[in-house]
């Protein structure tokens, strides 16, 4: 008797599993602890498997270094076009980022000329193409409404600016704000916000130093701000607040279930830190007692996601008087050494960092790397903790030059892959520009498919 014919299933269906190319070996954070396993790293750049790999792949033994998955930074301003390249571009930009432990940057829209049509947006991604050393994820500003349907097509994320800043003059009246964000929710992109009201600013003449920056842009514009946000944000809306600078805006954006970001300047330096303008930023540096806060915030864990809001300027910008200088210093190579030089000293838990710097960043841009695990694209760093140096403004990758954590305690990685290809070994670069645009996998979701804005 003939049996039946078999019937297919999906399974049957199904590629095969993807097989190792080499295997990355040695202790590495894993399900949130440091285990010993064996990560197959598959020819495409993937991670196929984490433990025991029952292959004949080559193997890779970091020896007593640890292995972490790579950096997302979720704020950079690399400045082209429109600026100098003795400050800033794509392709020095990008290298900073992959010595820095960074394997994604979330590039930011004002450029000159902005990125608010499509047309903008495209020249952006042309000069990412052949140029970046890391993957790129290009935000759009949401300026014209007229292009925000276009642009929803192609950018990977918006940012949103509620006073005015370098490329963006006019920010969303409180008349337009509300159906701005309830558009933006039906577009289903992630959107970070710039969360100052500029009604509670001081003029900006009447600053000489950082701490006079501080009361000109005061706790009190972030604070009304995000009020203004979260009475008007709808619940669809995945949206992100950046550079936060106070605890007690920690608290209540944890309350919402809204995702939020702190920087290392405002977690490491306060107003005093220097005189000059080095650390003139938006939002400014705050009080020691209020940075203390913040950092304890951080410390326990209350903090979703940190980002270096890498915008460089030339010293000899920074150098004008205070009023005249412009607002940010580069970031994105130290963040993440800044960190790790923190795990080491005993003041920091190293899931805290895994969590912000790595996993909830690209999870929150719906991207598959950040932790080690199957499935996941293998960005992956190796990390020598008994490596410690101090930062040396000569020995970074920065064209301005400049750094305001001189002589800070800083570590390194090592060695970085990014798609499973080495791109830093010793501490040096030794990729190509290889790096890619992305969008978030759920960027073609129906929309109106819930709420996605909590960040963990």
């Amino acid at each position: 008797m003939t049996p039946p014919a078999r019937q297919s299933s999906a399974e049957d269906r199904a590629p095969p599993p993807e097989t190792a190319a080499w295997v990355l070996a040695g202790r590495a954070f894993v399900r949130g602890r440091l285990q010993s396993v064996e990560i197959g790293i598959s020819e495409e750049g993937s991670i196929v498997s984490v433990g025991k790999v029952g292959s004949n792949a080559p193997r890779h033994d970091v020896g007593e270094s640890v292995i972490l998955p790579s950096a997302t930074d979720l704020h950079v301003h690399f400045r082209e076009p429109g600026g100098s390249a003795d400050v800033e571009t794509i392709a020095t930009g990008s290298v900073q980022a992959a010595l820095g432990g960074v394997a994604l940057v979330g590039e930011m829209p004002n450029t000159e000329p902005p990125v608010t049509d499509v047309d903008a947006l495209e020249d952006k991604a042309a000069r990412v193409q052949g140029h970046a050393a890391v993957d790129f994820l290009l935000y759009a500003s949401p300026t014209h409404s007229r292009a925000l349907d276009r642009l929803s097509t192609r950018a990977g994320a918006f940012k949103l600016y509620l006073s005015p800043t370098t490329g963006i003059d006019s920010p969303p009246g409180p008349a337009d704000l509300g159906p701005l964000l309830q558009r933006l929710a039906e577009l289903g992109l992630p959107v970070s916000v710039h969360a100052e009201d500029p009604a509670q600013f001081s003029p900006a003449s009447a600053a000489q130093n950082p701490a006079g920056w501080d009361s000109a842009r005061p706790p009190a514009a972030e604070r009304a701000a995000v009020e203004r946000l979260l009475q008007l944000a709808p619940p669809a809306l995945r949206l992100h607040v950046a550079h936060v600078t106070e605890a007690e805006t920690v608290d209540r954006l944890r309350a919402a279930g809204v995702s939020f970001e702190v920087t290392p300047h405002h977690v490491f330096l306060s107003e005093r830190s220097r005189a000059d303008a080095l650390t003139k930023v938006n939002p400014p540096l705050r009080s020691e007692p209020a940075r203390r806060a913040l950092w304890e915030r951080y410390l326990r864990g209350e903090v979703p996601c940190v980002a270096s809001d890498h915008a460089p300027h030339s010293r000899t910008a920074k150098e004008r008087p205070f009023p005249l200088a412009p607002s940010g210093m580069p970031g994105v190579e130290t963040m993440l050494p800044l960190l790790l030089a923190s795990v080491r000293a005993g003041t920091l838990a190293l899931p805290v960092v895994a969590a912000t710097a790595c996993d909830r960043p690209a999870r929150w841009l719906g991207q598959p790397h950040g932790r080690i695990a199957p499935g996941h694209r293998a960005h992956l760093l190796v990390v020598d903790f008994r490596n410690r140096g101090r930062i040396d403004p000569r020995r970074l990758h920065a064209p301005c030059g400049w750094t305001a954590f001189e002589g800070w305690e800083a570590i390194f990685p090592r060695e970085h892959y990014l798609h499973g290809q080495k791109i830093v070994e010793d501490g040096e670069y030794v990729g190509r520009p290889t790096g890619v645009t992305v969008r978030p996998e759920f960027a073609h979701r129906p929309r109106g498919s819930g709420s996605v804005r909590r960040s963990a």
